[in-house]
């Protein structure tokens, strides 16, 4: 019998896949905080403290070439380039031996962060929500399969904004690698297909404006650009 609701259903969030007319649904989005030393050093937070999960909702994915709309409530955009997993099946309690089985593939995507509401947050002890989970603050480019490209250890991940270089790291500076993340989160919550992974950014995170053209990329996996256009 199929199901009747008493609004339509809101559309499935998905990625591109590269080469390809199909999409990867998305199910859930769990971002990494502070994975990469440098960045942990530039915000001023406590190198002794282990990465930990938050979430974005996944109708806030857009695809690569999106124009953004610099957002409401905020003064101090920023961006943080980050390499995504995208998980074909999941489950409790995943050891990190058998992790890699479950991705599905990778990508790159942007966790735009509104930093000024952040940190009043993160000071008042509330949810990072409002400073992480907004309209259209994930841009993520087209996903490769890991039968493809394998499980990347090491490779540069960068950020450009109107052509300088503000943002550079390799994959090999995470603090956690891509199995100890699924791993660690699945003790968390019970982890499913279409999950992604945002694994954390390097330093260098900056302010964007209207106006800014930004390109990313992980070497060997993918690329992103998007422009931030002008408040609704």
């Amino acid at each position: 019998m199929t199901a009747s609701f008493v609004i339509a259903p809101p559309p499935q969030a998905a990625i591109a896949v590269q080469g390809e007319t199909t999409k990867f649904p998305v199910r859930r989005v769990w971002c990494v905080g502070r994975n990469y030393l440098e960045h942990i050093r530039e915000l001023g937070n406590d190198e002794r403290n282990p990465p930990f999960f938050f979430a974005k909702h996944a109708d806030m994915i857009v695809p690569d070439g999106s124009e953004i709309p610099y957002p409401t409530l905020t003064k101090d955009m920023q961006h943080e380039v980050e390499l995504v997993v995208a998980l074909k099946s999941g489950g409790l309690n995943i050891s990190p031996e058998k992790a890699l089985d479950h991705v599905w593939g990778y990508g790159v995507s942007v966790d735009l962060t509104r930093r000024d509401l952040q940190t009043i947050s993160r000071k008042k002890e509330q949810p990072w929500e409002i400073g992480k989970s907004f309209d259209m603050s994930a841009p993520t480019g087209a996903l490769v399969p890991a039968s493809k490209v394998g499980h990347p250890s090491e490779g540069k991940i960068w950020l450009s904004v109107n052509g300088t270089e503000r943002q550079k790291g390799d994959l090999s500076e995470m603090i956690w690698n891509i199995a100890e993340i699924i791993s660690k989160l699945s003790l968390q919550v019970e982890l499913g297909a279409g999950d992604v992974i945002l694994t954390g950014t390097p330093a260098g995170v900056a302010a964007l404006q209207p106006g800014d053209k930004v390109a990313c990329g992980v070497d060997g996996i993918g690329t992103l650009k998007f422009e931030i256009t002008k408040p609704k």
